[in-house]
């Protein structure tokens, strides 16, 4: 990562006009809220710093199969996460990888603020609602793009390691899981935490910082 990729002097690294564009690749789940809200964490960002969001899809259920220490609740929830990140992928696959933010927004509207399940009708919506084929949702029963699934999963979580989840960010080289944040902070406030992620990001040696949650995801703030 060059220095003119994250900014310099005095400015804060990324802020709109601080040179090149920061590129941050976002590797996210449909399936999960807080992912969800970091990603409209990474979109308020773009509106006052300067940043190129490159998506990804990574897999829960490629991560927790065959696990024994998770909630029995959880495991009965994996068959169900496939079917739309194999949407995703399989729409990528066809229209290439500019496709997959708007697709995740449509895709996650509907399961975290509407409240739907996965279905074969939400697909549809989605992918019509982004400009796509709705043929696209029969991938969703279909094995046909699960080794692209494992494959994109593969490319994020070896960044990182296997005691996370997503979301997934990437900055060059270096990745980190998170943040995770609820409400997803707007305007110079996600500014701020994203140059406090860079900051972060830029120091060898950095890990973890951590804190139990204690309220669940709210999506209250949100004007999608």
């Amino acid at each position: 990562m060059t220095a003119s990729a994250v900014g310099t002097g005095s400015e804060p690294a990324g802020e709109t006009g601080a040179g090149e564009p920061v590129v941050a690749d976002f590797w996210f789940d449909p399936s999960c809220p807080w992912a969800f809200l970091t990603s409209r964490w990474m979109l308020e960002v773009q509106k006052v710093r300067a940043v190129e969001i490159r998506w990804h899809v990574m897999s829960l259920a490629v991560l927790n199969s065959g696990r024994d220490d998770i909630p029995e609740v959880y495991k009965a929830m994996i068959p169900g996460m496939w079917g739309p990140v194999r949407v995703a992928v399989a729409a990528a696959a066809a229209h290439g990888d500019e496709v997959l933010g708007p697709l995740y927004t449509a895709l996650s509207r509907r399961r975290h603020i509407d409240k739907a399940e996965w279905s074969k009708d939400v697909f549809e919506a989605a992918l019509a609602e982004v400009g796509l084929p709705t043929a696209l949702a029969a991938a969703a029963d279909s094995t046909d793009f699960d080794e692209a699934v494992r494959a994109s999963h593969a490319d994020g979580i070896g960044r990182v390691g296997m005691d996370v989840g997503t979301p997934v960010i990437a900055i060059g080289d270096t990745a980190l899981f998170g943040p995770v944040i609820t409400p997803a902070p707007t305007g110079e406030a996600a500014g701020k935490l994203w140059d406090g992620f860079l900051l972060v990001v830029q120091t060898p040696g950095f890990y973890e910082l951590k804190r139990s949650r204690d309220v669940g995801p709210s999506f209250d703030n949100l004007t999608i």
